[in-house]
C-alpha cells in the first residue's frame, strides 16, 4: 500500500470516534480493524530478520531489520531496512537507515549492520547494531556493538564516533561474538545493554546517560554456546532475558528457538522455571517460542511491543521450511518477519499459551478503539474543555487545565498518553472524573489517587520530565496499574499499583496543573483478557508392552542394527552402550543405530539414559539418546550432548536437501546426568507427515516440551537409540529402557 500521511489516510483510518457525540455509548470490546496472517512483513520483503518494533512519536508502528537483500533475485544489500505500518499488519518499506557508503569510523568498507535495537532515549531515538568488521583487525570478524541516532524514527541517522562496545579479543583466538546488542532502562533510571553470542556468552553493561558508552564492569547472565539475540523486559517485578538458542541459519534444518529465564535484578542471576542458572555449565531455560510442525522453522531472534489494549507480541524472523533460502538452492536464509501474541501464564511467558508459531488467520493486535486520538487535525471536536488553555499544533496537544474526551469507556479499560512537561508541576490522566495518575515532577514521583486512597513510586534520579515518555493506565476490575516508560517496550521508569474504592466507568481526562504539558496519541480501549492456561502437553496414555523393551535379557528380536557396534551390551536390566567416535551428520554415516519399528499411529516413546559428562569442560560432542530414523539422510536426533564447555538436549535434525543432508537442531529443555527423553508421534490428518515433538527432564516427572521435526508422508520413521560423537575421554552411556505410550 502507499505511505500514509499524518493528517490524511492515518486521520481517517485511527482518528478520533464517535467526535462530537456528548453522551456516546460505553465502549465495545476493542477489535482489530482486520485479522492478520504471518508473515507480516510480505509486503515489504522476502526476509526482514532480527526484527523490532517501535512506536513511533506520529503513532505509527516501525520495524527495523537486519542487513540483507529484501527480495529474491535482488542481490542488493538493505542495510538496516526500515518499514512502517498503522495497524501492525500491513507494513511499508520507508526506506533503509544507512547509505551504502554511510559507515562510522571505525568500521570497515564493506561493513554490515546486523539485528538493531531501536529505543528512545532523552529527546531523541538511539539504534544499536552490531558492526560486523572495523579497523581493528584486517582479518574481520572483529564485531562490535555501534549506536546511531535520529530526531525520528525513519532518521537522519548520525553514526556515534566511537562503538558502544569495541572489538573484544578471544581466549580461543580471534574475537568474541560482540553482536545481537538490546538495550533496558530500570526504574533506577539506570540504562543497560546486553549483548553477545555463542563465543563469549551473553554480558549485559551499564550504559552512560547518553546511551552512548559502556560504562564500569559487564557481567556475564548468559553461558557462551548456547545463547544469543537476548532481550530483556520487566514484568510484574522480574526482570526476564528473553534469548535466542541454536542455529539461526541452517536452511530447512533451522531449529532456532526463544528461551528465558527470570531474576530480581537486570544483572541477574536469570534462572529459568526449574531454579537452572542460564550460566550454568548443565545450563537452563524455559521455553517461550519453538517450531510445531506447521510451515515455520527456526523461530528466533525476538523482539516485544505492547498493544493498546495491554496485550503484549513478540516479533520475531522463522524461515518458511518450503522456502528457506533467498535465492535457492543455498545461500542467505530466508527470514521473514512474524507477530504473535505473547501469553504471561504462572509468571512464565509463552506464545499463543503455548501453541508456537501461527500459521492462519489471527486476531490482530489493538491499534486503534474508541478513544484514539494522534491530533492530526486542528481543533478539539472530540473534546470538552473544563478548564484551561489548549490548542493543536504539529500534531501534538498543548496546554493547562482540563480537557475531557467526549467518549465514555467502562469496565475494564487501558488508557495511555505520550507527555512531557513543558512547565506544568504535574500532569497526567484522570478516569471517570475520579481516579487520577500523574506525574509529579515537583515530588519526583508518578502518583495515583483515588478519593483518598493514594499510592506513588519514585521517578529515577536525573529523570527530565521534559522529556516525552509514555504512561499508560490499566484498570482491571477494583485494580489499577500504571506505567511511564520511555519507549512501551517493557522498560518501565516507575511502576505504581492502587486497589480502587470501586471500578471505573466514565471518560478520560487530560489535565495539567501549574503550567503547560505536552500530550499526544492519547488512548482509551477496553482492557485486553489474559489467558490464564497453557495448552496440555501431549498426553502419556497406556503402556505399549509389546512395542517396550526393560532390558531384562538381551536384546529382544524386533532390535536391529544400522552398523552393529558389538561394544553394546544387555545385562543387568540396562543397555550398556560406549560412545563411539563416529557420528550421523553429513556424509560420514559411521556411527551405529539400534532401531526397532513403531507401532501405527500416535504414540510417545520415552527412554532413560545416564551419560556422565561432566561439566564445564570441553568434550565436544559426545552424546546418547533416541533418534527417529528413515535413513542415514533424513533423521531427527535427541540426545543429551556435550557442546563445548556446556551440557544441552539437542533434538537434531538432517534432511536432503538440493542433493546433500542438509543438518540443524533445536535445544530441548536441560540435561542432568541421568536424563529422560521423550518424543511423542502425530500423524498430521491435512497432509499425512509424521510430527515428532520432544521433551527432556531430570526427574521423569517434570517434563520440558520443545519444538517438532517432521518427515513426509511417504516414509516410515522408525524408532532406535544412539551412543556416539566421540570416545575421549571414554564414557559409557547406560539405557533403562525404551517404553512406548498410546
Amino acid at each position: 500500500m502507499g505511505h500514509l500521511r499524518r493528517g490524511g489516510a492515518l486521520a481517517a483510518t485511527l482518528g478520533l470516534l464517535l467526535a462530537g457525540s456528548a453522551a456516546a455509548p460505553a465502549a465495545a470490546e476493542p477489535r482489530s480493524a482486520v485479522p492478520y496472517r504471518n508473515p507480516i512483513s510480505a509486503g515489504v520483503g522476502d526476509t526482514f530478520a532480527d526484527p523490532v518494533i517501535v512506536r513511533g512519536d506520529d503513532g505509527y508502528w516501525y520495524a527495523y531489520g537486519t542487513t540483507d537483500p529484501l527480495r529474491e533475485g535482488e542481490r542488493s544489500f538493505h542495510r538496516v531496512p526500515t518499514a512502517r505500518s498503522a495497524d501492525l499488519v500491513d507494513w511499508t518499506y520507508v526506506g533503509d537507515a544507512f547509505g551504502p557508503d554511510q559507515r562510522p569510523p571505525y568500521a570497515a568498507p564493506g561493513a554490515a549492520y546486523w539485528a538493531p535495537d531501536v529505543r528512545r532515549i532523552g529527546d531523541r531515538y538511539v539504534m544499536y547494531m552490531t558492526v560486523t568488521d572495523t579497523t581493528v583487525s584486517p582479518e574481520g570478524s572483529d564485531y562490535a556493538i555501534g549506536a546511531a541516532t535520529a530526531p525520528t524514527p525513519t532518521g537522519p541517522w548520525t553514526f556515534a564516533d566511537e562503538p558502544v562496545v569495541a572489538p573484544r579479543p578471544g581466549g580461543g583466538g580471534g574475537y568474541l561474538w560482540t553482536i545481537d546488542p538490546s538495550q533496558f532502562t530500570d526504574t533506577d533510571g539506570t540504562s543497560y545493554l546486553y549483548y553477545g553470542s555463542y563465543y563469549g556468552g551473553v554480558s549485559v553493561t551499564e550504559l552512560s546517560p547518553d546511551g552512548l558508552r559502556a560504562v564500569g564492569t559487564p557481567t556475564l547472565v548468559a553461558i557462551d554456546n548456547k545463547f544469543e539475540g537476548t532481550y530483556v523486559l520487566r514484568h510484574d517485578g522480574w526482570y526476564y532475558l528473553f534469548a535466542s538458542t541454536a542455529n539461526c541459519c541452517a536452511g530447512p534444518a533451522t531449529g532456532y528457538s526463544v528461551q528465558v529465564g527470570r531474576a530480581r535484578s537486570p544483572r541477574g542471576p536469570f534462572l529459568d522455571r526449574d531454579g537452572v542458572p542460564l550460566t550454568a555449565s548443565r545450563t537452563g531455560g524455559t521455553p517461550v517460542l519453538t517450531q510445531n510442525g506447521n510451515r515455520w522453522i527456526g523461530t528466533g531472534h525476538n523482539g516485544f511491543l505492547t498493544d493498546l489494549s495491554g496485550q503484549d507480541w513478540i516479533v520475531y524472523h522463522a524461515i518458511d521450511r518450503a522456502d528457506p533460502y533467498l535465492d535457492e538452492p543455498f545461500g542467505i536464509n530466508e527470514r521473514p518477519m512474524l507477530l504473535d501474541r505473547l501469553d504471561w501464564i504462572d509468571g512464565w511467558p509463552t506464545v499463543n499459551a503455548g501453541a508456537g508459531p501461527s500459521d492462519g488467520t489471527r486476531p490482530a493486535p489493538v491499534t486503534t478503539g474508541p478513544v484514539d486520538e494522534r491530533f492530526d487535525r486542528a481543533g478539539l471536536a472530540g473534546w470538552r474543555r473544563v478548564g484551561g488553555d489548549w490548542r493543536v499544533a504539529d500534531g501534538r496537544l498543548t496546554g493547562g487545565g482540563t480537557l475531557t474526551s467526549r467518549t465514555t469507556v467502562g469496565g475494564d479499560v487501558r488508557a495511555e498518553a505520550d507527555l512531557r512537561l513543558t512547565g506544568a508541576r504535574s500532569a497526567g490522566i484522570t478516569l471517570a472524573d475520579r481516579v487520577e495518575v500523574r506525574v509529579d515532577a515537583a515530588a519526583g514521583a508518578l502518583v495515583a489517587r483515588d478519593g483518598r486512597r493514594t499510592a506513588s513510586a519514585p521517578l529515577p534520579a536525573g529523570f527530565d520530565p521534559a522529556h516525552r515518555h509514555n504512561l499508560a493506565v490499566e484498570v482491571r476490575g477494583r485494580q489499577l496499574v500504571a506505567e511511564l516508560s520511555p519507549a512501551r517496550l517493557g522498560d518501565q521508569v516507575a511502576v505504581v499499583e492502587l486497589r480502587l474504592e470501586r471500578p471505573v466507568a466514565g471518560r478520560i481526562t487530560l489535565r495539567a496543573d501549574g503550567g503547560t504539558a505536552e500530550f499526544d496519541n492519547v488512548s482509551a480501549v477496553r482492557l485486553f483478557q489474559p489467558v490464564r492456561a497453557a495448552l496440555p502437553a501431549p498426553r502419556v496414555g497406556r503402556e505399549l508392552v509389546a512395542y517396550s523393551d526393560e532390558f531384562a535379557d538381551g536384546l529382544g528380536p524386533a532390535w536391529s542394527w544400522i552398523r552393529e557396534d558389538r561394544a553394546a551390551t544387555v545385562a543387568g536390566g540396562a543397555l550398556r552402550w560406549p560412545t563411539q567416535a563416529a557420528d550421523l551428520t553429513g556424509t560420514g554415516n559411521t556411527a551405529s543405530v539400534l532401531l526397532r519399528d513403531a507401532p501405527a499411529g500416535d504414540y510417545v516413546v520415552e527412554t532413560k539414559v545416564t551419560l556422565d559428562l561432566g561439566e564445564e569442560t570441553v568434550r565436544n560432542y559426545q552424546q546418547a539418546g533416541l533418534v527417529a530414523y528413515v535413513d542415514d539422510d533424513r533423521f531427527a536426533r535427541l540426545a543429551q550432548v556435550a557442546i563445548w564447555n556446556t551440557r544441552q538436549v539437542e533434538y537434531g535434525y538432517e534432511l536432503p536437501f538440493a542433493g546433500q543432508p542438509v543438518y540443524g537442531g533445536t535445544i530441548v529443555g536441560t540435561p542432568a546426568t541421568t536424563t529422560w527423553l521423550r518424543l511423542a508421534h502425530r500423524v498430521d490428518p491435512a497432509n499425512g507427515e509424521h510430527e515428532f515433538r520432544a521433551a527432556s527432564s531430570r526427574d521423569g516427572r517434570h517434563w520440558t516440551w520443545g519444538g517438532v521435526w517432521t518427515f513426509p508422508a511417504d516414509t516410515t520413521p522408525r524408532i532406535g537409540l544412539v551412543a556416539h560423537g566421540g570416545n575421549q575421554p571414554p564414557v559409557t552411556a547406560e539405557f533403562d529402557y525404551v517404553r512406548f505410550y498410546r
